[in-house]
């Protein structure tokens, strides 16, 4: 399951990776997104992609139904990070590992930063602290959470915005944690 799928990009490279019978599912809330990967599914040939529409903090995916969950830098688009978490949680399998790639903050990013629309849609001006987002997953019943910085990423984030000290309150981090 990828959440925030967009054009389905991530959700190709996963159903490659799947044997026999697996599938891969994407959530997208924009309708263009949903008609636009679907047209790349079916043009690329992958019958085992499905996306749908909706949100992540409303996951329309049943119950303890798929194994993994992926997203890339959507997470802190969320302003209900919390919700978005207690859902991966709902769906996944026991076992089921979340494997997220996103922008997290190392410390509190200032409001004159946080505020700024191009700090938003650069991934800036969402991200949650480190510690807070290890307590929401905790908080959620995930276990072995496990946030690797990525500091190398700093001086590209620096660029995204007007602000050049935007990098020194957030870095890319690869996140994961698992379902008992």
């Amino acid at each position: 399951l990828d959440l925030g799928s967009g054009a389905g990009f991530d959700c190709f490279l996963a159903a490659r990776q799947l044997a026999g019978t697996g599938r891969v599912i994407g959530v997208d809330m924009t309708p263009a997104m949903i008609t636009k990967a679907r047209a790349n599914a079916a043009k690329g040939g992958y019958p085992n992609v499905e996306f749908r529409l909706g949100e992540i903090e409303a996951l329309p995916v049943a119950d303890t139904s798929v194994d993994l969950i992926l997203s890339n830098c959507v997470i802190n688009l969320s302003p209900e990070k919390e919700r978005v978490f207690r859902e991966a949680f709902r769906v996944l399998k026991p076992g089921g590992r979340l494997a997220l790639a996103d922008i997290v903050a190392t410390k509190p990013v200032p409001l004159e930063i946080r505020g700024k629309l191009d700090a938003i849609g650069a991934c800036v001006g969402g991200a949650a602290l480190v510690d807070d987002l290890r307590t929401m997953l905790t908080q959620a019943g995930f276990t072995k959470v496990d946030i690797a910085l990525k500091e190398a990423s700093r001086e590209l984030i620096r660029q995204w915005t007007d602000d050049a000290t935007a990098g020194d309150f957030v870095v890319s981090a690869l996140i994961t944690a698992h379902k008992a």
